[in-house]
């Protein structure tokens, strides 16, 4: 393929880097693939670009518009998915490892819009947690937010997932409002750049909110501020140079980091040969030391298994290596391409002679020369028989097709071993045993972003040791850089402002576009269930006349559904209890009396009831108390021009204006 020259996307401009351009070779035959460099930008101008139009530009939408957005960039990369598996060849990636890259990463942005939409109001201030009441006459309260930071999100990537890595962290930024500027590892930076590409001629996003840097970052940390966000991923020497940039320190930059992590993989005790779990971790251990040829934050660096298990280990592991297929990737039955670049190759090849000084190569040659130009190494597996004399398996990380086997005496020893990476992003465990789980989770969980307890009645639809996913925390403590990425919604408030909000019930409502306990509740001549979402405002009550609950009515409810739990059919054992002084009406029985009471029947913009949470019983309703609702539109979003959601506040009152019973009312109504 003739060489690309990569282009900056600087203020919504496409400009090439001044002077001599950076020579990035492809992966599998060592020609030159593209050219690439940053000089010439203006750094600060950029990030004032993006604090200054695509900020703004952001946060005047909703999440929900927001969510949009990026359901549209997703749809963009997956209509032109086969221009960047071309190019995901030359960085030594499979058909199956572009996939991960690739339509992984398209899904993890159609994730946060699905998450967005159904997780996040229509609004642009998301309400964190349940109001706090500060005063006794309750008309003083405290409500946590979060709002949009109003800086930039700084993305520095890896080379090994040069699509998925750029996704996986633009998802919640965008979605929480906050604008990016992308930096790619230079070795795969020509794939990044396509798929960047492809975003921007989607035409979807606000100016400023998206920028691009295919070389250098220059001098673009000097202008960072208090509300500017790094999101780093890579090694962790050059986590901690960031890190410790005098401007990050100075300004309290918020600083993501996911780096070296020297994940294990742990066959249970129970897990012996001819046992499935024992197939599915020799199975798990090859699988992530060949996908995208081990290059992966994730890989199974240590695997340790009992000790009388660890010769039958080493065999099957070395059987399976044995039929893998290395070449080049576009070749038809080829199971792992190339390494990103000869350096990366040599950089592992360094690794394992680091590591073979106490442990030994039971399988593979590191120095294997195949004379074609490519940076390839076959898959390399290292044992050590004595793994606490022999720190470097737990120190040293060689990023490629390399893993090395140990044993442990017993589960106590295998938590131990596991922990003694200080810190990792993933772990897993292969055991039918619910005992050893709980023990293992109990002693390892502190030390471990994410653990997946294998066995063999979740394999068949696991996602696998390695995969990190959108809606699960991708990061780990330590070593691993103790970050936090994606999550799902916690994700998206890591480009947030957590704030503290105080005042009247009344006042903070109109700020959070939710009614608050104790804000005004107005009331009006129509039944809220014949306006549509558009036409109902926050607040808006209907009280409802009474009712009488009588005997006869618990004891048809009790007789007509079958609960006739004591407390509502036996006055002597009701009487007995410490909670209640007679016979009480169903809990149940209440919420249906309620809904009669504020139910309008006929057809309207009401098209179903789509769920009730957060249900409370306070009061006990006896036989001749009378109940009354007060229904109030407590929040309300337009999910598409058919439907979309509101939430109710009901209160359930008897006739001394006590509070017998709360909850929220979902239903799906008209917009």
């Amino acid at each position: 393929m003739k060489p690309l020259t990569l282009l900056n996307y600087a203020r919504d401009q496409w400009v090439q880097g001044a002077g001599s351009l950076v020579e990035l070779p492809s992966a599998v035959t060592g020609e030159v693939v593209a050219a690439t460099g940053s000089s010439g930008l203006d750094f600060k101008a950029m990030l004032d670009h993006a604090r200054n139009v695509g900020g703004p530009a952001l946060r005047k939408l909703t999440f929900h518009e927001r969510a949009w957005m990026l359901k549209a960039l997703a749809n963009a990369i997956m209509a032109r998915k086969e221009e960047l598996y071309e190019l995901s060849y030359e960085t030594g990636a499979t058909r199956t490892d572009g996939w991960i890259d690739i339509e992984g990463g398209a899904g993890t942005l159609f994730s946060f819009s699905s998450k967005g939409r159904r997780e996040l109001p229509n609004s642009r201030v998301l309400i964190d947690g349940a109001m706090e009441p500060l005063s006794r006459g309750g008309t003083f309260v405290g409500q946590h937010v979060y709002t949009p930071l109003q800086g930039v999100a700084v993305h520095i990537n890896a080379f090994n997932f040069p699509v998925w890595g750029m996704l996986e962290k633009l998802g919640p930024t965008l979605l929480a409002g906050v604008p990016a500027i992308v930096k790619p590892a230079s070795a795969t930076a020509w794939l990044a750049e396509a798929a960047f590409r492809i975003m921007i001629e989607a035409d979807v996003l606000p100016q400023g909110a998206l920028q691009f840097i295919a070389g250098s970052t220059g001098d673009l940390l000097d202008h960072l501020t208090l509300q500017d966000v790094v999101s780093f991923t890579g090694s962790a020497a050059t986590a901690m140079k960031l890190q410790s940039h005098p401007v990050i320190a100075r300004e309290s930059v918020r600083f993501i980091a996911e780096r070296d992590s020297l994940n294990a993989s742990v066959l249970g005790p129970d897990a012996a040969p001819g046992t499935p779990e024992f197939d599915l971790f020799v199975k798990e251990v090859v699988r992530e030391m060949t996908v995208k040829a081990g290059q992966k934050c994730t890989a199974i660096r240590r695997a340790m298994a009992p000790a009388e298990h660890l010769d039958a280990v080493q065999q099957a592991i070395a059987d399976r290596l044995a039929r893998v297929k290395i070449g080049n990737p576009r070749e038809e039955g080829v199971t792992m391409g190339a390494l990103a670049s000869q350096d990366q190759r040599d950089s592992v090849r360094a690794a394992v002679a680091e590591l073979s000084r106490s442990a030994r190569v039971v399988a593979g040659d590191p120095d294997r020369s195949w004379g074609n130009g490519g940076a390839f190494l076959e898959p390399i597996l290292l044992r050590s028989d004595d793994p606490w004399g022999s720190p470097a398996i737990h120190d040293v990380e060689p990023f490629g097709p390399v893993s090395t086997i140990m044993p442990y005496k017993d589960l106590d020893d295998a938590v131990a071993l596991a922990n003694r990476g200080m810190g990792s992003l993933a772990l897993s465990l292969f055991t039918y045993d619910n005992r050893v789980a709980e023990d293992f989770v109990l002693g390892a969980g502190a030390y471990h972003g994410r653990m997946m307890i294998l066995d063999r009645t979740s394999a068949k639809e696991s996602t696998g040791h390695g995969s990190p996913l959108p809606v699960l925390v991708h990061g780990g403590p330590g070593r691993a850089g103790g970050g936090e990425e994606m999550g799902g919604i916690r994700g998206v408030t890591h480009y947030m402002q957590r704030t503290a909000l105080q005042g009247a019930p009344e006042m903070l409502s109109k700020v959070v576009k939710q009614w608050l306990p104790g804000a005004d509740k107005p009331t009006g001549d129509t039944h809220p269930f014949r306006l549509r979402i558009s036409e109902l405002d926050i607040g808006y009550t209907l009280k409802t006349a009474s009712r009488t609950v009588t005997l006869e009515d618990v004891e048809h409810f009790a007789h007509f559904t079958g609960d006739t739990f004591y407390a509502h059919m036996d006055e002597e054992a009701a009487k007995a209890s410490p909670i209640f002084e007679g016979r009480v009406a169903h809990g149940y029985l209440i919420l249906s009396f309620a809904a009669g009471l504020f139910v309008e029947p006929a057809p309207g913009p009401v098209l179903a009831n789509t769920g009730l949470e957060n249900l409370r019983f306070q009061t006990p309703l006896y036989p001749g108390d009378s109940m009354r609702v007060e229904l109030t539109v407590k929040s309300k979003s337009v999910r598409d021009e058919e439907r979309g959601e509101v939430r109710w506040a009901v209160s359930i009152f008897n006739q001394k204006d006590e509070v017998v019973a709360t909850y929220d009312l979902l239903t799906m109504n008209r917009p």
